[in-house]
């Protein structure tokens, strides 16, 4: 198990995180989201031993980051962002010297290179240069480095930033896989890749936890919430104003008009019917109704709320 406590960390006069506290089960595949600046880096960094946080701690199960970093170093595969590679190299070449920086006796770094090969994907590419491999091979090999000493807890951050449909879909597939036998912590702003594949979602904001759960048991929390989507002819912000007036309207979002088209999205009290009204509303105006949709709010509906809650 992993447990951070009360966790705080300044940059000069800059609080990167603030009192967070949190804990990973073994087997479980956390991801980590918040927008850019939130603090996820830095709580990964922290993770990973590469810095100590200000103040607060963290365990794994008995071991305690500043005083057994080492050791800690030992337990962990970590996959950077910008996933650092010896593009000269050839992949087999690169993952033995990677092995070889943690230390597997020789008699053992053939059959661990292997190892990561085949559980990588990597068999038909494991002779080629780095530099001719697509991104989505490259972070096939980011991720074998990561596991060649292996590690029981996997640190993935943005494993999937940069890559195509297809290879999202291969390296989502890819961590769910090695998920089945590591604890595995990733970072990301692609809320449907985490949604599909994440057994639990951490949402950090300003350097604050502000949820925690199963991506079902977030959306249940947000069940008392409704999304409808909106088309109609009429002036775009005498229509906010009106529609703001209905009783069980909370918010108005991404509103615009092409011409005299608007479109817009409307954050509703559940337990209200708005349908209605809002047709009543568009018909006394004598603004024409074109659409009218009602949406099950999804993880990325759930993270713009807790992150961005600005209102229309």
């Amino acid at each position: 198990m992993i447990r951070a406590e009360h966790l705080t960390k300044n940059f000069g006069s800059f609080k990167a995180l603030d009192d967070i506290s949190f804990e990973i089960n073994r087997g479980e595949i956390v991801g980590l989201l918040g927008p850019n600046g939130a603090g996820k880096t830095t709580t990964l960094r922290i993770l990973t031993s590469y810095i100590f946080p200000t103040l607060g701690q963290v365990k794994y199960d008995n071991l305690d980051i500043v005083e057994d970093s080492l050791a800690i170093r030992k337990k962990i595969g970590f996959l950077p962002e910008n996933n650092p590679l010896y593009e000269e190299m050839k992949v087999k070449e690169y993952l033995s010297y990677a092995g070889e920086m943690h230390d597997i006796p020789k008699d053992k770094l053939n059959e661990a290179v292997k190892n990561v090969i085949e559980i990588c994907g990597l068999k038909e590419k494991q002779n080629q240069e780095i530099s001719k491999l697509s991104k989505g091979y490259c972070q096939r090999v980011g991720l074998a480095q990561a596991l060649i000493h292996d590690p029981e807890i996997l640190i993935l951050d943005e494993p999937t930033e940069g890559l195509d449909p297809n290879q999202r879909i291969e390296i989502r597939d890819l961590i769910k896989k090695i998920g089945a036998q590591k604890t595995v912590i990733l970072s990301s702003h692609v809320l449907s890749e985490v949604d599909a594949t994440c057994n639990r979602v951490l949402i950090i904001n300003q350097g604050k936890i502000v949820a925690s759960g199963s991506p079902e048991e977030l959306k249940a929390q947000s069940a008392k919430q409704t999304k409808i989507n909106l088309k109609a002819e009429g002036p775009v912000d005498s229509m906010v104003e009106a529609i703001k007036k209905l009783d069980g309207v909370e918010r108005i979002l991404n509103a615009k008009s092409e011409g005299n088209i608007v479109s817009l999205e409307i954050e509703t009290d559940a337990t209200k019917e708005l349908r209605k009204p809002l047709v009543q509303l568009l018909l006394d105006n004598n603004w024409q109704l074109l659409e009218i949709t009602k949406q099950e709010k999804s993880l990325e509906d759930i993270f713009v709320n807790l992150t961005n809650p600005t209102k229309y």
